[in-house]
């Protein structure tokens, strides 16, 4: 019975976020974690007339990890791309070329039935649409941020030239988004980001979730230099520290939660949407609009942000102002 219940949300994503048309090819991409997800999409998808192709890989072992050749190149050829995996193939090559081929592509990492049910899922999407796109503009039209929280973040960074991404889970043709979260995202130009990032939100990736205190990341030209706190903090170090790349340290996006059903529950795509966060990406940007590759990408969550771009208030805890 829970997958009929699943269905709803499944609808919302054929319907809504990539509008399946009849006979397009819908590409499902997933792993053997996550494949009773990607069964429901393909039942949907086949309920609207799609020619559906399932691609189950065997789990990525880390986040930003290529997927298999055979998998990024049906990737290519598919209309609509569906990515319900356990570890984000987001920023990858593979994403970057099918967007490129004109494939509408909808990122699901560490998805859950619930996820399916419940939450972020049940948001209007096309109603946060402009207020996304408010959000992203503004990252597109401006050259400094500086990023505070009364957590201790105190952030600077240069975005001049660097487009702003609205990703409010609607994609049309050479686009991707993520789902259920909302964001507005922007990549700083490398070797511009210095002060402070606390996060004491959630760092929803290598099983830490929801912060019990907060993890502190000192910055200087667009790179990490320390990592403080207790023991969440020392498993996100001991793991950038593992990669023996420069590259992981890098501060690659700054993003704004904008889904008023998402919630705080140490899971990627709900966490990361929530209305009245911000989050820092670090390691790989290469889907963001930046020009670095790197091993992984984990993104650091912090309540209540104010970003003021060139001087001038934009976000300030849940509030954007126009």
């Amino acid at each position: 019975m829970k997958e009929a219940m699943m269905f709803k949300g499944a609808r919302t994503i054929l319907d809504v976020c990539v509008s399946v048309k009849e006979g397009e090819n819908v590409f499902i991409v997933t792993d053997m974690f996550q494949e009773g997800i990607g069964q429901v999409l393909a039942a949907a998808a086949m309920e609207r007339g799609a020619e559906v192709t399932l691609g189950v890989m065997t789990p990525r072992e880390k986040a930003g990890q290529e997927p298999p050749k055979i998998i990024a190149e049906g990737m290519k050829h598919a209309d609509v791309v569906l990515l319900p995996v356990s570890y984000s193939v987001t920023h990858t090559y593979a994403v970057k070329e099918a967007a490129a081929k004109g494939a509408r592509i909808l990122v699901m990492t560490d998805f859950t039935e619930e996820m399916l049910i419940h939450g972020g899922i049940e948001a209007d999407f096309r109603e946060l649409k402009p207020i996304c796109r408010f959000v992203a503009h503004s990252f597109t039209c401006g050259k400094r941020v500086h990023l505070t929280s009364p957590g201790g973040t105190d952030l600077t960074m240069d975005i001049t030239g660097r487009r702003g991404n609205a990703l409010y889970c609607i994609v049309e043709p050479g686009e991707f988004s993520t789902v259920p979260t909302v964001e507005a995202n922007v990549s700083p130009i490398e070797g511009t980001a210095n002060g402070r990032i606390v996060a004491d939100a959630s760092i929803p990736y290598l099983g830490i979730g929801l912060l019990d205190e907060p993890v502190i990341v000192d910055v200087k030209d667009g790179f990490i230099t320390k990592i403080s706190g207790g023991r969440q903090a020392d498993i996100l170090r001991r793991d950038l520290e593992s990669h023996n790349d420069k590259n992981s340290f890098n501060i690659a996006e700054l993003g704004i939660g904008l889904n008023p059903k998402c919630r705080m529950c140490g899971i990627m795509l709900e966490d990361e949407g929530v209305v009245g966060t911000a989050h820092i990406g670090i390691g790989t940007n290469i889907t963001l609009g930046g020009d670095t590759k790197a091993p992984c990408h984990y993104d650091l969550i912090m309540w209540d942000p104010r970003v003021e771009i060139d001087g001038t208030l934009v976000i300030d805890g849940p509030r954007v102002i126009f």
